[in-house]
């Protein structure tokens, strides 16, 4: 066992329905095989455990690991693409990146820079856009699997519209998909996503074949794009019959609680109804959604209809790996919508970037800090006499200093990682 001492902050309550921020302060968590199973004032601790190692993070902060819902491993090299919508975007940008992940030297290097970029943010679970292609896709599980991330990725399928080198068949993506998931879903932190790249560039029968795949691999997940664009959307509107784009995915049975759906900047409430209903989670993704102009993203129609939501990075139409620049973006977005935004305080942001997301992904086990909860954490110390180090010692209180460290930090203020209480290599060198 493992004694932890430090300031721990975390929302095991959801701040949107009456919660609040749970504050620790010279407080312990007692860590045996990777799970918490005894916190509270160190002095107690302490004498309950009196010969145990102790780690002491008292000179920071300790958050629960980030869990980002939507971030785009092939597209790390094409974050600061600027001037153009998202079919654009994508075209001159994001499209040309994912086909070079039919080299499996390149796809090695963007693997390596992708699980390092991600767990350097404080980010230690992900459900992550994979690649077009079978072998890019076993690449990154295997780096993933190198660092210790808790990755949900799969094969990103599609069969018309972008370019031909990135188009399947719904037969091979059946059997690609499945060949995948017998090689790396539940194996050691990896599982399985179902990926369509989005209903514009998948036929009806290619939805369908995703359908299967989802069946028949127990525990799966399903991930793709909703309503980002409105270009986008008139043209999946002219595909479909003039239909709604949730119900291209909800006719082959795609949307329910395994759902996550990036963006849904322009949902009608007839869709949000749904989402709502199937217990689906919409990916917001700030950053992203500023980059590309898409829009103003409605978070208080979302939890009006009771839609789950959580955070994604969505690199690399968004700016970096960071949830905290992200939760800070989100922030923003409410309150350009005026009356019509939903009031985010600091507690509302971390329960985005971390216990929302477990929820979304199906990780009961992280989160928070909670007794019978994994040790996924991350320690933030800035360096003395930063301009986050300055704020946080004149913060008012807990709630004050979290809005500081969304408001001023970066992955430089995160100094380590910890997944199953284990510290994560690439992050030992900032203890």
């Amino acid at each position: 066992m493992t004694l932890f001492r430090g300031t721990f902050l975390d929302t095991p309550d959801n701040p949107f329905t009456g919660g609040s921020l749970r504050v620790a302060t010279d407080a312990a968590l007692v860590v045996q095989d990777g799970v918490i199973v005894a916190r509270g004032p160190f002095a107690e601790i302490r004498a309950a455990h009196p010969a145990e190692h102790i780690v002491d993070l008292s000179d920071g902060l300790v958050l629960p690991g980030f869990v980002d819902t939507h971030v785009h491993f092939p597209q790390i090299r094409a974050v600061g693409g600027m001037g153009m919508p998202l079919l654009e975007w994508l075209d001159k940008y994001a499209l040309p990146e994912e086909a070079r992940m039919a080299d499996a030297a390149y796809a090695s290097s963007v693997a390596d820079e992708f699980v390092r970029g991600l767990a350097a943010a404080g980010t230690t679970s992900a459900l992550v856009f994979g690649a077009h292609y079978a072998s890019a896709v076993d690449t990154l599980f295997a780096a993933a699997s190198r660092v210790g991330l808790r990755i949900t990725s799969g094969l990103v399928v599609s069969d018309r519209i972008i370019r031909d080198d990135l188009l399947t068949t719904p037969q091979r993506a059946y059997d690609e998909s499945l060949a995948l998931a017998s090689r790396w879903h539940g194996v050691g932190r990896n599982r399985y996503a179902v990926t369509p790249r989005f209903s514009l560039s998948c036929t009806d029968e290619l939805l369908a074949s995703c359908q299967t795949v989802l069946e028949e691999i127990p525990g799966a997940l399903f991930t793709s794009h909703l309503n980002e664009n409105e270009a986008e959307i008139a043209t999946v509107a002219e595909l479909f019959a003039g239909s709604d784009y949730v119900s291209t995915y909800e006719r082959h049975g795609l949307v329910d609680h395994r759902s996550v759906f990036a963006h849904n900047v322009h949902p009608t409430d007839v869709e949000l109804k749904l989402l709502g209903q199937s217990g689906a989670t919409v990916a917001h993704c700030p950053t992203s959604n500023a980059v590309l102009g898409s829009g103003l993203f409605p978070l208080g129609r979302h939890l009006d209809h009771g839609v789950r939501v959580a955070l994604g990075s969505d690199v690399g139409a968004g700016t970096g790996f960071s949830l905290l620049k992200e939760g800070l973006q989100a922030y923003f977005c409410q309150q350009l919508l005026g009356d019509h935004g939903h009031a985010l305080s600091s507690a509302h942001l971390l329960h985005l970037a971390t216990s929302a997301g477990a929820e979304a992904l199906g990780l009961s086990d992280v989160g928070d800090l909670s007794v019978g909860k994994r040790f996924d954490a991350q320690l933030l110390r800035p360096v003395e006499g930063s301009p986050l180090a300055v704020g946080i010692e004149h913060a008012a209180d807990a709630e004050d200093t979290l809005a500081r460290v969304f408001t001023l930090g970066t992955p430089a203020d995160i100094r380590a990682v910890w997944i199953d209480g284990q510290l994560l290599d690439d992050s030992s060198g900032k203890v």
